[in-house]
C-alpha cells in the first residue's frame, strides 16, 4: 500500500497525531461553532465507542493559544478553516481525562488528587509565559491538586487570562466504584464534602468555558444536585450528529479508498453499505431530528470494520469488535443486569423481545435511583442499549439499534437461561455444525426447542410467541456460521429467523434457514392448530421465493423450516417443500 494513502485511525485518538500522520479524518469541526452560540458551559453524554475522545482533542487544538501558530497545519481543509470563530486560539487549555485516574480503587481520593495534581503542574510548564515565574514554585508547595487548581484560577483571573476546560470520562472513575465498592462508597464521593464534588464545585468560577463529556448523567446529577454546573446538550437537534458518522460520511470514506485502489476489487459500495448497517447504524439522540436527519453509524465499529477490508483486504472475521464486548460487560455490570429482579428483568424481557420500548429519556436522576423504571429505561438509552426509533406523543419509541447491540441482549438473556438450566454448549456447536456443513437442522431445532422445555419446567419464565422467539434467538446466536436476522422483511412480511451465512469467513458453509414459529397455548385445539400450520406453510414458501432473500443465500442451500410449539412442548417441526424457478 502507498505511504500517501491515508490509514484509517482506528483506536486513535489524539487529534495533532491524526494529521500529522495523514490518517482520515471525518470533519466535525462545524460543530464549534454551534457549541459557543449555545453556551459556555456545556455536558454532552453518548454511548462509549463513539469518538468522543479524538472530538475533545481536535477542540482542544482548535482553541489551545499555544497552537496558534500550527493552526493552518492542523485545520487545512477543514470547515473551521474557512469559517474560523471569534474564540479561535484565545485560551489555555486543561485537559482532564478521568479514566486516567487509575490505581487501588480503594485509594481513589488520592488517586484523584495526585492526578489532577499532576495535571496542574504541567499546565503551568506549557504556559510558563503568560505568567509570573513563581507560579511553578507556588504550586509545588500547594498541598492539594484542588487547591493547585484554585491557585491557577485566581493568578488567571488577575492576569486576565482565559481558560477552557475540557473533562473527558468525567464519570468512568465514580462508575468503577459504583460497580465494585458499591452505593457507599460512590456516596461519599459525589456528595457532602466528598473530594469529587468539591472538585467539581471549582469549576466554574475558574474557568471561561467547560465541556465535559461521559456516557450517563449519573455523576454530574449527584455532584450538582442538578445541571447548576453546565447545560446538557446531549439530546439537543443540533448536536445529534456531533459524534458518529452519517451514512453519507461511511460512503465518502469508502469511495476515497476505492479512488486510491486501497479496496479489494470484488467489494462494492454498496455491499460494504449492506453488510455493516444492519450492525453499526441506526442511532438517533434527539427526538427532534428523528425522521428529519440521517441515522448515525458508530464510527468506532465503521473504522475497525474498514481498517481490516483496506489493511487486510478482508472484512473482519468478528463483526463486533472484541473491545466492545469488555465495553458492554462493564455496563453490564453497573446495570446490575446479573442481578435483575421483578420490573427491571421485564424491561429487559419487553425490549429483547419486541425490539423497542415506549418510555421518556429522563436528562438527570442521583444513582441511588438509577434502577426505578424511568430511570433504568434512561440508562439502557445513554449507554447506546436503546436509541431513539420514533416519537409517541410525550414519549419516545427507544429501539435496539442494531445487530451488535441486539447480540448483547442474547447474550444477558443466554447468562440468565443458563443460571436457570445449564446447557452442554458444545453439544450444541456439535448440532451447528451438522446443521451448517450438511444440511443435518434436526438435532440443532430439536437441541434448542428440548432447552425450552427444559428451562421452563425449571422457571415459568417465559412463555408466549415473542418470548420464544427471545429463547430462540439467544442460543441461535452463539454460532459464527451464520449472521442471525430477526424479523427481516421479506415479500411485505417478516420472517421469524433468516440464518444467513456468513460466506466470508466460513465458505464451507454450505446450507442456510428460515425459521418461521408458531405458538399455540396450552388450551389450544387441534383445529386452531391445523390451521396455524397451514398459515405457517404459505407464509414461508412466499418468504423463501422474494429475490432479495435468494441474492442473499451466496450458492447456499435454503432450508425453509415451520416449527410449532404448544405451551412448553414441541409439537411439529417441517422442513417445507419450496418450488422456486
Amino acid at each position: 500500500m502507498s505511504n500517501d494513502i491515508k490509514l484509517i485511525p482506528y483506536g486513535i485518538s489524539n487529534f495533532k497525531q491524526v494529521r500529522r500522520e495523514n490518517k482520515y479524518l471525518v470533519d466535525k469541526t462545524m460543530y464549534f461553532e454551534k457549541m459557543e452560540r449555545t453556551g459556555n458551559f456545556l455536558f454532552f453524554v453518548r454511548p462509549r465507542r463513539f469518538g468522543k475522545s479524538l472530538f475533545l482533542s481536535m477542540l482542544e487544538a482548535y482553541y489551545d493559544i499555544s497552537e496558534k501558530d500550527n493552526f493552518d497545519e492542523l485545520f487545512k481543509g477543514l470547515y473551521v478553516a474557512d469559517h474560523p470563530t471569534q474564540y479561535k486560539n484565545k485560551y489555555l487549555m486543561l485537559h482532564l481525562d478521568f479514566s486516567q485516574v487509575q490505581g487501588d480503587i480503594d485509594h481513589i481520593a488520592d488517586n484523584l488528587n495526585n492526578y489532577l495534581s499532576v495535571q496542574c503542574e504541567l499546565f503551568a510548564l506549557k504556559y510558563a509565559k503568560f505568567y509570573p515565574p513563581q507560579l511553578t514554585q507556588l504550586l509545588q508547595i500547594t498541598p492539594t491538586g484542588a487547591s493547585k487548581l484554585t491557585l491557577i484560577g485566581n493568578l488567571s483571573r488577575q492576569l486576565g487570562i482565559g481558560l477552557y476546560l475540557i473533562v473527558d470520562e468525567y464519570d468512568n472513575f465514580t462508575n468503577d466504584v459504583l460497580n465494585t465498592k458499591g452505593q457507599q462508597a460512590y456516596h461519599e464521593l459525589t456528595h457532602g464534602t466528598g473530594i469529587y464534588r468539591e472538585l467539581f464545585k471549582k469549576f466554574k468560577p475558574v474557568f471561561d468555558r467547560i465541556i465535559m463529556l461521559g456516557v450517563s448523567p449519573i455523576t454530574l446529577d449527584d455532584l450538582t444536585s442538578g445541571y447548576n454546573i453546565a447545560l446538557n446538550i446531549t439530546m439537543h437537534p443540533f448536536f445529534n450528529q456531533m459524534l458518529g458518522f452519517s451514512e453519507d460520511d461511511v460512503r465518502q470514506m469508502i469511495r476515497y479508498y476505492q479512488g486510491v485502489g486501497a479496496l479489494p476489487a470484488t467489494v462494492t459500495e454498496e455491499g460494504i453499505i449492506a453488510d455493516i448497517k444492519p450492525w453499526y447504524d441506526n442511532y438517533c439522540f434527539a427526538g427532534e431530528s428523528f425522521g428529519k436527519e440521517p441515522s448515525m453509524f458508530n464510527s468506532d465499529m465503521v473504522c475497525y470494520y474498514l481498517s481490516n477490508l483496506v489493511e487486510q483486504g478482508r472484512r473482519p472475521k468478528e463483526l463486533i469488535d472484541s473491545n466492545t464486548m469488555t465495553d458492554y460487560a462493564k455496563m453490564k455490570r453497573l446495570i446490575e443486569i446479573d442481578k435483575l429482579d421483578g420490573e427491571r428483568l421485564n424491561i429487559i424481557h419487553e425490549i429483547t423481545e419486541n425490539g423497542y420500548i415506549y418510555s421518556p429519556v429522563v436528562s438527570h436522576f442521583p444513582a441511588e435511583r438509577m434502577m426505578e423504571f424511568g430511570n433504568f429505561i434512561s440508562l439502557l438509552y445513554y449507554y447506546g442499549m436503546l436509541t431513539i426509533g420514533g416519537v409517541r406523543g410525550e414519549n419516545l419509541k427507544l429501539v435496539i439499534p442494531n445487530n451488535n447491540v441486539r447480540l448483547q441482549y442474547y447474550h444477558y438473556m443466554l447468562d440468565e437461561y443458563q443460571t436457570i438450566y445449564a446447557l452442554p454448549v458444545t453439544d450444541l456447536r456439535k448440532a451447528f455444525d451438522g446443521a451448517a456443513l450438511d444440511g443435518d437442522w434436526q438435532p440443532l431445532i430439536s437441541f434448542i426447542c428440548q432447552a425450552y422445555h427444559d428451562t421452563t419446567a425449571v422457571r415459568q419464565l417465559i412463555e408466549g410467541e415473542r418470548n420464544l422467539q427471545g429463547f430462540m434467538n439467544a442460543y441461535l446466536t452463539l454460532t459464527n456460521y451464520y449472521l442471525v436476522a430477526p424479523e427481516m422483511e421479506f415479500s411485505h412480511g417478516f420472517c421469524d429467523f433468516f440464518l444467513l451465512p456468513n460466506y466470508a469467513v466460513y465458505p464451507m458453509v454450505k446450507h442456510s434457514y428460515i425459521l418461521e414459529l408458531k405458538y399455540l397455548k396450552t388450551d389450544a385445539s387441534d383445529t386452531e392448530a391445523e390451521r396455524q400450520w397451514t398459515e405457517a406453510e404459505q407464509q414461508i414458501k412466499t418468504y423463501a421465493a422474494d429475490k432479495k432473500l435468494q441474492s442473499m443465500l451466496h450458492g447456499t442451500q435454503l432450508h425453509p423450516i415451520v416449527v410449532q410449539i404448544k405451551g412448553y412442548d414441541l409439537v411439529k417441526v417441517e422442513e417445507i417443500q419450496t418450488y422456486i424457478i
